[in-house]
């Protein structure tokens, strides 16, 4: 309360959450306070930003106004505590040291940052003392996450705790009216991290001007690996079909697209038809990976992207980016530095390692890289950012507020594309972009950003949360820490976290109706599910209503890499002669196969949407043998005609009142109309589809829908089925800020492990 003997002074305590440690928050609001004639006190905490502020009540309401109206443009304030004190009789406002004040930090992790447009004019600038240098930065610009080793976030908690800033860097640092007070990455070529050029071999290569000398190479069809903020990309001219094919050829990557970095978009929008939208992502500081549909003619080389009708496209994010693309004036691929299969490369050795029989070049630094994080890749779906990869720029810092009241666990998410989640009071974390787990090295990174996780924020989760399937590396793994912590251990139901992880993203309560359709996920009777449709009648009360009618997998997994056997089951199951599909096997296959679907043996029952496009494109001859996930279903989706023509099916129930796709009577239409017109047979594929969620989105009549699942990375799915849910009177829902993939599972985990822990009194995080 106020003292009595001051009435018109007023002391506030105020903690601060959100994103605002490390982009100019403090000295915002300590030139703010100057300026109004305020005294107190700014620190970093692990709570957040602390403001202690007193002054006349009306210099205060003036400051609370402005300090959610005017603070810095990379700042997000989501909840402002307040006290009132009794007045200290401040003087002066001024900035202390970061203090610790919680067991248990809560402050918002920062993602990295594109560079800054005072930062470009300053590294372009011959008159400036950073000109050309690699890692320029500053408050609302740089490195954050990447680099921190510890909260609160100040530099000896970073990776550049080891460069000592000389006399013109701290005195930038210690200047409240600088944009680099307190830029914890500061640093100039005298005192920061330098660059080196490398061979494959390890030996570094003396050369005067690093930039120029390796834009040489890239000019000369040469593939360079280079480390970015996050980790290395693998770089080659997108425009040499050569030089592309030899990247594919050494990193064995036959077809899946690559991502191209071009220098401004001025040239992007020239090749590429840009929206708005489009081109505020791209030049935005997140810049993601934006998806983009090239003009004919495109410069780039075919095998960027064969097959496909976009490209992903990403602006120059860091310094070096800048300075390298400006040196080339091309585009270039700017794939992720890794082998195939293996997490993005962060140390240089590491690099040496992996990329030595790929790259022919290496431009390395010796700033050390904390955590691995990839680029962020984003669609934009009816004006909106619709991310399918949510990693650099956004991961961790874009957290979803939650209630204070959440019990505090950990979701490990998949096992392809996976991410780890954490809820703790207020907030709920979703790391980075990991990967699939199938390969050692993934594994281990995924273990470590568990555990980086549980430090960082010192968290001591009640529950386990993962994946129904029991032979997930993920669900193991959380087996093994329930044990250790003994805690206990929650399954989901895969594609009702799917339904989950939107439910959470958007707010929505029951009842809900979500569609989730995917490649596969364990499904509770023990089949491989992937077309669903579930009510929410209210929390924990789940009901399966309608799913896609099962077919066959012959072998199993391996039918995912092989769209043939999945349309070998499909014309099994509906009784048709396998010799329909003959031509994409070898001889001794096709009989084998059919003996296996006849005896039942190694053929597991699919209601999978994703398993279902595969069959198509496998027999309008699209893909038979997939080179990466997804493939069929994506050269579906390209080569697709305009029509609102459709193929007949039914909706019949099946057990337990649960109603079933049956896809049969379109399976006869294809394949009497033969392969000849694969573009009008994949638009009215896909036209049926969206036909059949309009009908069963009118027959359930619950107002809430919800769209997720990989298949609706699709966008002539997802465009289609928002369409058809909002001609029938409802409101279409889908992922947005989380991926739809199994990128967004962890977070339906979180929330799904929440309702069983209310439902049998779990207890909430102290």
């Amino acid at each position: 309360m106020i003292a009595a003997q001051s009435p018109r002074l007023q002391r506030l305590h105020l903690i601060v959450q959100g994103q605002v440690q490390g982009v100019g928050f403090r000295p915002f609001v300590y030139r703010l306070a100057q300026e109004l004639g305020l005294g107190g006190w700014i620190c970093n905490s692990d709570r957040g930003v602390e403001i202690d502020v007193e002054g006349p009540r009306a210099a205060l309401a003036h400051f609370l106004q402005r300090l959610e109206g005017e603070h810095p443009p990379q700042a997000t304030l989501t909840q402002v505590q307040r006290q009132t004190l009794a007045p200290q009789g401040y003087h002066h406002f001024e900035i202390h040291p970061s203090q610790q004040f919680s067991p248990r930090p809560s402050a918002e992790l920062l993602p990295d940052l594109a560079t800054c447009p005072a930062c470009l004019q300053e590294l372009f600038d011959p008159r400036n003392r950073r000109y050309r240098y690699p890692f320029i930065n500053c408050t609302q610009c740089g490195p954050r996450y990447s680099i921190l080793q510890d909260l609160p976030y100040d530099r000896p908690r970073t990776t550049m705790q080891g460069f000592a800033m000389c006399a013109a860097c701290q005195r930038e640092y210690d200047n409240p009216s600088d944009r680099r007070f307190h830029a914890q990455p500061n640093a100039c070529p005298d005192c920061g991290p330098q660059l080196a050029v490398w061979t494959p071999q390890g030996q570094t290569l003396d050369v005067s001007d690093p930039i120029q000398w390796v834009g040489d190479r890239l000019r000369q069809g040469e593939i360079v690996a280079l480390k970015g903020l996050g980790g290395f990309h693998l770089l080659a001219d997108a425009r040499s079909e050569a030089a592309v094919q030899r990247l594919r050829d050494r990193k064995h990557r036959p077809t899946k697209p690559l991502a191209v970095m071009y220098p401004h978009l001025d040239r992007v929008q020239r090749d590429f038809q840009v929206s708005t939208a489009e081109g505020e992502l791209l030049v935005s500081a997140i810049a993601p990976i934006v998806l983009l549909t090239p003009r004919t003619p495109c410069p780039l080389a075919a095998a960027v992207a064969p097959g496909q009708h976009q490209v992903g496209v990403i602006l120059p994010y860091s310094p070096l980016h800048h300075l390298l693309l400006s040196e080339l004036d091309f585009p270039v691929i700017a794939t992720s530095g890794n082998r195939s299969g293996d997490p993005i490369c962060i140390e240089n050795q590491e690099a040496l390692a992996q990329l030595g029989a790929i790259a022919d070049v290496f431009l390395v630094h010796n700033r050390p890289i904390a955590r691995a994080v990839d680029d962020s890749v984003v669609q934009v779906i009816e004006n909106r950012p619709t991310l399918r990869r949510r990693s650099r720029g956004y991961a961790p810092g874009l957290t979803l507020r939650s209630d204070d009241a959440r019990p505090c666990i950990l979701a490990v998410g998949g096992h392809l594309k996976n991410t780890v989640a954490l809820s703790l009071p207020g907030q709920i974390i979703l790391s980075q972009h990991l990967g699939g787990l199938g390969q050692v090295s993934t594994a281990e990174r995924f273990q470590n950003t568990i555990a980086d996780l549980l430090r960082l924020y010192q968290a001591q989760p009640v529950a386990i949360a993962c994946d129904a399937h029991p032979d997930y590396f993920s669900s193991q793994y959380a087996q093994t820490l329930s044990q250790q912590m003994a805690v206990p251990l929650i399954p989901l139901q895969h594609h009702q976290a799917h339904i989950l992880s939107a439910m959470i993203e958007h707010g929505l309560n029951p009842p809900v109706l979500g569609i989730a359709w995917d490649g596969s996920g364990y499904g509770l009777d023990g089949t491989i599910w992937g077309g669903e449709c579930f009510q929410i009648h209210s929390e924990g009360n789940i009901q399966r209503v309608a799913h896609l009618r099962p077919f066959p997998l012959p072998g199993g997994d391996r039918a995912a890499r092989e769209p043939r056997r999945a349309a070998l089951g499909l014309l099994h199951a509906a009784g048709l002669d396998a010799a329909l599909i003959e031509t994409a096997f070898s001889p001794p296959d096709l009989p084998l196969l059919t003996q296996l679907l006849n005896k039942g043996v190694n053929a597991p029952l699919t209601s999978s949407i994703g398993r279902l496009f595969d069959a198509i494109a496998s027999l309008v001859q699209l893909c038979q043998i997939s080179s990466f996930e997804g493939e069929a279903a994506m050269a579906l989706e390209a080569v697709a005609l305009a029509t609102q023509d459709r193929y007949p099916y039914t909706w019949r129930p099946g057990d337990s009142g649960v109603f079933q796709l049956d896809w049969e009577p379109m399976l006869r239409a294809i394949l009497s109309e033969g392969p000849s017109s694969p573009g009008l047979i994949a638009a009215k594929f896909q036209n049926t589809l969206l036909d059949a969620i309009g009908t069963m989105v009118q027959q359930v009549g619950i107002s809430q829908v919800v769209l997720t699942g990989g298949c609706f990375q699709n966008r002539y799915l997802l465009t289609g089925a928002i369409a058809q849910i909002r001609n029938a009177g409802f409101d279409p829902y889908w992922p947005q800020q989380i991926p739809a993939n199994d990128g967004g599972l962890a977070l339906g985990q979180i929330l799904g492990a929440t309702w069983q822990l209310q439902s049998t009194g779990g207890v909430p995080c102290a």
